[in-house]
């Protein structure tokens, strides 16, 4: 981590301008779809359209959200409502069930629509949604996916968010007959036919534990908590960064060893997504044990040297689901709970405005991937990789800049929400 007198802090005006411009550019790559309705491609090169909440218009939906709240501007409502059109246009025609690939996803952010604007239409296609998600349970799963991006974690944490609490029991009771028992604990195959066992957030144990706390929680089931306590507690003996850190390899044996690397430090694989899992064991049971491994978790992120590309295939994405923009998230997470200095926060904003393309069009973000030529990837629209999860962020670090309300408009359903509490204070360098 760089020192306090190195830091580059970029004006709270300029940060906010930065996200109107990636706003102006997000919105621009609309696409008419019928009846009025609004709806996004991943990339601009695409000619089909993506409704996921991973990388298309459920993703971009929430981002619209946040910006009608921070600004108070009704046109951003507007493009919202458009897009709810296409959405519920959507929910028959496609052939997932997930949270971020599919109809969960989908239903999640038709809900908000229909409770944060009114719109009852969205209202009624999220209830169609789930009845169809609802329909395709086979008994144990959807499909090959069985974790949180893809699979019954996702679908029991969306389900739980779009406030249908019997699904979501329905589809984390699974993981109680699929536990694999191990020395320190459990642990789950993230599909079938490999020996490989993931870890983390996106695809291994921590998002599955993740969900069985929440949907635990929210419906007085012990037996879901106590499962997600000993899955976590097999991640906690896989820890090599103690005792001032936390860093856990991303599978056992190596999933994709010659295209993955063994370490990472984002949402998705690493210690910025671990964090995000102990703070809400930290809430569900006010253990202090888990409020010590996200401030662990928080040492490694700042420790790692990201935001630097260290090396080819280090830190190469600004994104919310694997680079900069979701350590800024956890960076906001620990400002509003813990008032943390905004030292780091400074250092991963100013990486985003430096490496955001901003013309006449506005602003966006190319990733990198080293082993293509050319090596800069096409800027994407969505939620994980694009404009939709980078601006979410900088909106809500301007806002804490400024003394503001550190949640969102729209909670994503793996990130613990902030308890509300008084304005944060503004950090005093900020110009």
């Amino acid at each position: 981590m760089a020192a306090a007198d190195e830091v580059t802090v970029v004006a709270v005006d300029e940060v906010e301008g930065l996200a109107v411009d990636g706003l102006r550019w997000l919105t621009a790559a609309a696409r008419e779809f019928a009846g009025g309705g609004l709806a996004w491609p991943s990339k601009l090169s695409d000619d089909e359209l993506d409704p996921m909440f991973y990388s298309g218009t459920a993703g971009i939906v929430p981002v619209l959200l946040e910006a009608w709240r921070h600004f108070g501007d009704d046109a951003y409502a507007d493009t919202a409502l458009r897009a709810a059109r296409s959405l519920a246009d959507s929910v028959d025609g496609i052939d997932d069930d997930s949270l971020y690939f599919g109809r969960t996803g989908m239903a999640v952010v038709l809900r908000a629509l229909h409770t944060e604007l009114g719109d009852t239409a969205a209202g009624a296609a999220a209830d169609r949604a789930l009845e169809l998600v609802r329909s395709r349970f086979d008994g144990t799963r959807w499909g090959e996916l069985f974790e949180l991006m893809g699979g019954n974690a996702g679908i029991g944490l969306g389900a739980l968010m779009a406030g249908d609490a019997e699904l979501a029991v329905l589809a984390v009771e699974p993981y109680l007959r699929t536990a694999e028992r191990t020395p320190t604990g459990v642990q789950w195959a993230h599909r079938p036919g490999t020996d490989s066992r993931l870890h983390h957030l996106s695809h291994g144990t921590l998002g599955i534990v993740l969900a069985l706390a929440r949907v635990g929680r929210a419906t007085g089931r012990a037996d879901l908590v106590d499962l997600a306590l000993a899955g976590a507690a097999n991640i906690v003996a896989r820890d090599e960064g103690g005792p001032e850190g936390f860093l856990v390899v991303h599978s056992t044996p190596q999933y994709l060893p010659d295209a993955i690397d063994p370490y990472g430090y984002g949402w998705c694989h690493g210690p910025a997504g671990d964090a995000q899992v102990f703070r809400l064991l930290r809430d569900v049971t006010a253990d202090p044990l888990w409020s010590a491994l996200a401030d662990r978790c928080w040492h490694t992120v700042t420790h790692c040297g990201l935001p630097q590309r260290l090396r080819p295939g280090f830190w190469d994405n600004n994104g919310r689901c694997c680079g900069t923009a979701g350590v800024l998230a956890l960076a906001c997470d620990r400002i509003a709970e813990h008032q943390d200095p905004y030292d780091f926060a400074h250092v991963l904003v100013a990486d985003l405005a430096a490496r955001a393309t901003r013309d006449t069009d506005g602003a966006r973000w190319s990733n990198v991937e080293h082993r293509a030529t050319p090596s800069d990837l096409e800027p994407c629209t969505g939620w994980a990789m694009g404009n939709a999860g980078i601006v979410r962020e900088l909106l809500r670090f301007a806002r804490l800049s400024r003394g503001g309300d550190p949640r969102y408009a729209f909670t994503w359903p793996d990130q613990p929400s902030v308890p509300p509490q008084a304005p944060i204070a503004a950090p005093e360098r900020t110009p």
